[in-house]
């Protein structure tokens, strides 16, 4: 099945947009730049109309997730808009208790602990994605040619969750399981493909431009384990969108081990973080993948001449890659001044057009 003649790649709303040009592994004629977890964090208007709203209310409300997701268009002139939810939102529309604590992240009453809890989760029913179908077109209506971006976690990050009980820096309880059942391992790692698989295609049918798929916890893995235990179910999750012709992203956080392998996947382009040059990533790559990235997040408090310095830098260095976005080596801090994200994303559209900024 492919996506209706109405979905923006197919009408011409995005497909000639500097990031679809981009992610097709063309170089734009002005570098596209756009941040992951603009839609909120650091915007008070963000703040101002989430009052009274608990985080995964808001992110199934679609109206609201709908003008969250805009924000940051309005505000920065951003190339791409990325959907507002959060990867545990499947967790929840599959009917699994979570709740986002704030100052902790996602908490998890009763985590996975044995083959038994795994056979007792239960698929996502369709129509409790009819939220997100609706928000995902709520936005699509009013961002014209500017493409939107879905996303969804990856297998392993969300199995750390249901395992973990919560974040972790270290994963233990998930990497223990993993070797000690490996067969409850493959079923919780297939449920959560499909959850996630099928959070991806709903965003995607309703109207998503391209989509990302997050790997947060992936640098807490041997090259062994990620490409025997997890790397084939982050292929299963990306197989729901097959016919489905856009462009996939495949970001991981300490991923400089396993950046081949993630590409390996069926991913597009791939998003580095801030722990490594994009040069050398392209590198590790075979200099033949589109790269995305990798400002650090840390530098945007910065002086700006020291920040500035900075993000030309990884321009330069993303020269060495087919073509290159742009973006965040992870997410926007939330104490972010949003003024200092305009500058940036201001200094990439002259830079890479040869005006001086």
């Amino acid at each position: 099945m492919s996506s209706p003649a109405s979905h923006p790649l197919r009408d011409g709303r995005t497909a000639d947009s500097a990031l679809i040009t981009a992610l097709r592994g063309q170089r734009p004629e002005r570098t596209p730049v756009w941040f992951m977890r603009q839609a909120g964090r650091s915007l008070p208007e963000y703040r101002a109309l989430r009052v009274g709203t608990a985080m995964l209310d808001a992110c199934l409300d679609p109206e609201l997730a709908s003008e969250i997701t805009l924000q940051p268009v309005r505000r920065h002139s951003v190339d791409a808009a990325v959907f507002f939810s959060d990867i545990v939102i499947p967790l929840r529309l599959a009917g699994v208790p979570v709740e986002i604590v704030a100052g902790r992240g996602p908490v998890l009453d009763s985590p996975i602990r044995s083959a038994s809890d795994i056979l007792r989760l239960r698929p996502i029913d369709p129509d409790a994605l009819a939220p997100i179908r609706e928000g995902v077109a709520r936005t699509v209506a009013e961002l014209g040619s500017t493409p939107l971006v879905g996303f969804a976690g990856a297998p392993f990050t969300l199995a750390s969750y249901l395992v973990e009980g919560g974040p972790s820096k270290d994963q233990l309880r998930a990497r223990s399981l993993m070797v000690s059942d490996p067969s409850a391992w493959a079923q919780l790692l297939n449920w959560c493909a499909d959850v996630s698989g099928a959070f991806l295609r709903a965003q995607v049918e309703a109207g998503a431009s391209a989509v990302q798929l997050f790997d947060s916890w992936v640098g807490s893995l041997s090259r062994s384990d990620y490409q025997r235990r997890v790397a084939p179910h982050s292929r299963r999750t990306l197989s729901a969108l097959r016919g489905l012709d856009m462009p996939i992203i495949h970001f991981g956080v300490g991923s400089g081990d396993v950046l081949d392998l993630m590409a390996g996947i069926g991913a597009d382009a791939v998003g580095v973080d801030w722990r490594i040059p994009l040069d050398e990533a392209s590198r590790r790559l075979g200099g033949d993948v589109v790269v995305q990235g990798n400002i650090d997040p840390a530098l945007l408090t910065a002086p700006w001449d020291v920040l500035r310095a900075h993000v030309l830098d990884v321009m330069e260095r993303g020269r060495a890659a087919p073509a290159h976005v742009v973006n965040l080596g992870h997410g926007v801090p939330p104490e972010t001044d949003p003024d200092v994200l305009t500058r940036i994303v201001n200094l990439v559209h002259e830079a890479s057009v040869g005006v001086p900024a």
